[in-house]
């Protein structure tokens, strides 16, 4: 009989195992010596040694999931316990057993960390939902919110997944805002389609009164009528581009008529009036020079209203000079008139009354002072003295004054 620490093989050539229940039959060797025998159930030993130790490096350095650790240990106690090997077949499993809590406080961390990254998830999702339905019940930017929800829905598909019942109700939600926000825009367009519509239709009306006044040699209320379509043209809004650009090519090519001809009888008009326009110069220069010189502002209105006469039947002006002879002519009846006025008041009976009182009172006020001014001499009061020659002097001063005001109106 050939023995080992762990095994051993009798005469019959049956191999035994060794372990704490006793011994375990694991196979029967007739050929060769018996130490071949225990040699060749070692190696069977040693492969299932490779394989525990190869199961404890995956658990150390990888993400090995715990449940795919805990069904190779399982496998591998399977195989331990029924081993037909020779060797410390219970310290395999003392370390399978090792394995295993290690793979159970593993499951216990996996857990953690799904936990955890669903509840990121979670997380993510709800912002992702919560933006999405804003732009879908805020924005009127319809352009950047058309693209800023399709990047929403790409972040959602990027993102890690939740929990069944969460990621559900969360696309739930992202769907239907993503429907209300397709929806909303719709509904915009085709409103603003019929309101481009109306506008057209406004705008049909405004160009074919506006072609219909073309011909017009009304000049005056043509060119208002124009400016008042031009004002409901910009006030009606847009038409779409197609529509806009020809009803304003019409529009345009109607009014250019209408100015166009106005403007060539209107130069016509003014070459004609040129002529009182050289007339209009050589009265406002006349009466430049002789106006001012008239001293009586009587006989300077009279002679201005032969002006005016002279000027009137000179006839229209130019356009172009018309302002400035016109404006020029007004500011010299203007001079006239402010003579007239300096002239009334300086004459008015009520104003020279006050004058003239002004006039008393200031005399009645200089001979209480100078009489003042004895009494401080006669005391040899200094300081009174000295007072009362200075508003002597005020005084003096101010009836100077008031006498030549006087003096002016008389």
């Amino acid at each position: 009989m050939t023995t080992d620490p762990w095994g051993r093989v009798d005469d019959d050539g049956t191999v035994y195992v060794r372990t704490s229940e006793g011994e375990r039959v694991v196979g029967s060797w007739q050929a060769g010596a018996p130490e071949e025998a225990l040699a060749f159930f070692r190696r069977k030993y040693d492969a299932l040694v490779t394989e525990v130790e190869l199961l404890e490096k995956r658990l150390s350095t990888t993400d090995l999931s715990a449940g795919q650790a805990l069904s190779s240990i399982d496998k591998l106690r399977s195989a331990v316990r029924d081993a037909a090997a020779v060797g410390d077949l219970e310290a395999l499993m003392r370390r399978l057993d090792a394995l295993t809590e290690r793979a159970e406080q593993r499951r216990v961390e996996q857990k953690q960390a799904q936990e955890q990254a669903r509840t990121e998830a979670r997380d993510t999702k709800e912002r992702i939902v919560a933006e999405a339905e804003r732009v879908a019940e805020e924005t009127t930017h319809w352009k950047s919110g058309g693209e800023r929800m399709r990047q929403l829905i790409d972040e959602w598909k990027a993102a890690p997944r939740a929990d069944r019942p969460t990621e559900q109700a969360l696309w739930k939600r992202m769907s239907a805002a993503r429907n209300a926000f397709s929806k909303r825009r719709k509904a915009y367009f085709a409103g603003l389609d019929q309101q481009r519509e109306q506008v057209r239709e406004v705008k049909e009306q405004i160009v074919a009164e506006a072609e219909a006044l073309a011909g017009s040699t009304e000049w005056g209320p043509t060119s208002g009528r124009y400016r008042e379509l031009m004002q409901r043209w910009k006030a009606s809004g847009r038409a779409d581009r197609a529509s806009e650009d020809r009803l304003w090519a019409r529009f345009k090519a109607a009014q250019d008529t209408f100015f166009q001809a106005r403007n060539a009888v209107f130069a016509e008009r003014d070459a004609e009036l040129r002529v009182n326009a050289e007339a209009k110069e050589k009265l406002l220069e006349e009466a430049r020079q002789e106006l001012p010189g008239i001293a009586d502002p009587r006989r300077a209105r009279a002679r201005l209203r032969e002006y005016q006469e002279a000027w009137e039947e000179a006839g229209p002006l130019p356009r172009d000079s018309r302002d400035k002879l016109e404006g020029a002519f007004r500011r010299i009846e203007e001079e006239v008139r402010r003579a007239e006025d300096k002239e009334w008041e300086r004459t008015n009976p009520e104003a020279r009354a006050r004058a003239q009182a002004t006039v008393d009172r200031i005399r009645g006020s200089l001979q209480e002072l100078e009489a003042r001014l004895d009494k401080a001499r006669t005391a040899g009061d200094q300081r009174r003295v000295r007072e009362a020659e200075e508003a002597i002097s005020a005084r003096r001063s101010w009836l100077e004054e008031a006498e030549k005001a006087l003096e002016e109106m008389s």
